[in-house]
């Protein structure tokens, strides 16, 4: 397969030429840090979360695992440790996730042991409050809002990013603008996940 050039941003300039293979043993071997790299090779590197989103993090992946598992004709839920390979390129990692069960099928053994090569059909991107004086560039909003197009760009149905600083949520589809939604106390799936809403009340 064909190497990549990517530039590490990071205190420390390093350019690294990583084979498909090479990237997923990184990330295994780093297994305290989160690595996405965007379809041009460029390579982002995140801190573990907070342990007040990690906690509200968890939140969200039970309610919404806890739907899955009552529908699991329908689909696969997955947390945040997950890294996908998308169409374009893209290997990202969303803080939740969900992929009909077909499509998620049509996957070989050997896919799914790595960063399986598939956009999920439905992802959720929660924002921090406040990290510190000094909001982590890593966790902007125009990045994460950024993210959802690339979501959607390579096939996401549905997608939500949870602002906690500012207490909203823009909700991404496919072929229509962002709605964003002020303070709600729960989202509802639509049609895409049947069924599930989303309590709010412990994740902001």
């Amino acid at each position: 397969m064909e190497s990549q050039t990517i530039p590490l941003h990071s205190p420390l300039e390093l350019t690294l030429e990583l084979t498909d293979e090479q990237f997923f043993q990184l990330c295994i071997d780093n297994r305290d840090l989160r690595f996405e790299r965007t379809a041009t090779g460029e390579l982002i590197i995140m801190p573990p979360a907070s342990s007040d989103t990690g906690r509200r993090n968890a939140e969200l992946s039970f309610q919404l695992e806890g739907w899955s598992r009552q529908n699991k004709h329908l689909g696969i839920a997955f947390d945040s440790s997950t890294g996908f390979k998308l169409p374009d390129g893209t290997d990202i990692s969303p803080d939740a996730a969900w992929i009909r069960r077909d499509r998620w099928d049509a996957l070989t053994a050997e896919e799914k042991k790595k960063f399986a090569p598939i956009c999920p059909d439905f992802v959720v991107e929660l924002r921090e409050a406040k990290l510190s004086r000094r909001e982590s560039t890593t966790d902007s909003l125009e990045k994460l809002r950024a993210k959802m197009k690339v979501y959607v760009k390579n096939g996401a149905r549905l997608g939500w990013l949870l602002d906690r600083k500012n207490r909203k949520v823009e909700i991404s589809r496919q072929g229509t603008e962002v709605e964003i939604l002020d303070e709600p106390a729960t989202l509802s799936g639509e049609d895409i996940l049947p069924g599930f809403v989303l309590d709010l009340t412990d994740i902001f």
